[in-house]
Formats: structure tokens, C-alpha cells, sequence
């Protein structure tokens, strides 16, 4: 494989994580709407900040039985954690 189309390839998998990180998010503010949990504006904007794909889908884990934001987003997680 040459530099071109490691360069390629390279773009295409950071456009595939974005794509699926953009998909989990969707996907928690849908459960959690479903289920009649609000989600608060800090809540959202950590959610909306948030690009790490595994972070993410144990986020999404929690909302379909979460009894509130707070288990959802509860932890140990940290921002550290959340942006890659």
C-alpha cells in the first residue's frame, strides 16, 4: 500500500468512527426519550462532546435500564476517557 492510499484508508476509518459515534448518540437520546428520561443540557453537551465509540455504546448499554441520567452517565467515566 502506498502513502496515497494509506492516507485513504486512514480517512475512511476516521469517517466510519465518527459515523458510528454519531449513530450511539442518536441512539441514547432515543432510548432515553422512549423511556420518558429527560436529559439534562450538561447531560447532552457531554454526549455531544463525547467520540469515543466504546464509551459511547456502554453509555447506550445503561439507558435501556437506567432509572435515571444519572446511572447512565455514572461511574468513573471522565472526559479523558470520553474523546479519542
Amino acid at each position: 500500500m502506498n502513502a496515497a492510499d494509506q492516507l485513504i484508508a486512514e480517512g475512511e476509518a476516521k469517517g466510519e468512527a465518527k459515523g458510528e459515534a454519531k449513530g450511539l448518540r442518536v441512539a441514547i437520546i432515543a432510548v432515553l426519550s422512549v423511556r420518558a428520561l429527560p436529559l439534562s443540557e450538561v447531560a447532552r453537551a457531554r454526549l455531544a462532546s463525547c467520540t469515543n465509540v466504546g464509551t459511547l455504546a456502554h453509555w447506550l448499554a445503561r439507558a435501556v435500564t437506567a432509572a435515571s441520567e444519572e446511572e447512565v452517565f455514572a461511574n468513573g467515566e471522565t472526559s479523558g476517557s470520553e474523546r479519542h
